[in-house]
């Protein structure tokens, strides 16, 4: 599962922010002090860092610094009440990925999350596997065990955004919003019908179990094939 690290002294944003990407399926680990977060990012593998400009012990650009310049390439989202275009250059020159001003949208937040996420992992990957399943990118087939698998667009999209991550959870709200559209609720049983549409496809004729349901949250794909 992807692990985050929120470094926000706002006690209720902080718990708030925790709440709602557990809830989207990640592991989330929460700090107030600048300089506790710096110790924290340096010794823990972090998928990405949700980060506060300002902190106590240590301030949010000079803590960005700090962990660029020990080489530590996550990717990192900064977050502040100061929305000026010299606090956003700020941001980036000291090695920020992205920036949302306060008072920003949950669900931006998550997307924005997601987008670096797939940047920093299987950017410019264009076959992925996973045990004797095969997605090439490149000429939009997919097979499994050599068999060529016909996929449909979005059941092809589907099936990618599971294997880039593969052995993680992808949230249901992940799903719909990078498959299909922001506008789809949470009510919606969409991705449910298409993960039949692909087992139906990938798994079943085989023998195989690759797309595991984890329970109030979303799927995941073994990363062997099943």
């Amino acid at each position: 599962m992807t692990r985050v690290l929120v470094v926000e002294d706002e006690t209720a944003l902080a718990t708030a922010l925790a709440q709602g990407l557990r809830k989207d399926g990640f592991i989330v680990e929460t700090v107030a002090d600048g300089l506790m977060a710096l110790d924290m990012g340096l010794r823990d593998p972090f998928d990405v860092i949700v980060l506060d400009l300002m902190l106590p012990g240590l301030a949010g650009l000079d803590l960005c610094a700090r962990l660029r310049a020990a080489g530590l390439s996550t990717p990192v989202l900064v977050l502040t009440a100061r929305a000026g275009e010299n606090d956003q250059l700020s941001a980036f020159r000291t090695g920020a990925d992205d920036f949302l001003p306060k008072p920003f949208s949950y669900r931006v937040l998550l997307a924005r999350l997601h987008a670096l996420l797939r940047r920093s992992g299987s950017h410019g990957a264009s076959m992925l596997t996973a045990g004797d399943l095969v997605l090439d990118r490149a000429s939009r087939r997919c097979s499994r065990d050599g068999v060529l698998i016909e996929l449909t667009p979005r059941e092809f999209s589907l099936l990618e955004l599971l294997m880039s991550r593969p052995g993680k959870v992808v949230s249901r709200r992940h799903a719909l919003d990078e498959v299909w559209d922001l506008a789809l609720g949470d009510e919606s049983n969409v991705l449910e019908v298409y993960i039949r549409y692909l087992r139906r496809k990938i798994d079943l004729p085989f023998g195989r179990h690759a797309i595991n349901t984890v329970r109030g949250i979303g799927y995941r794909l073994d990363p062997d094939g099943g």
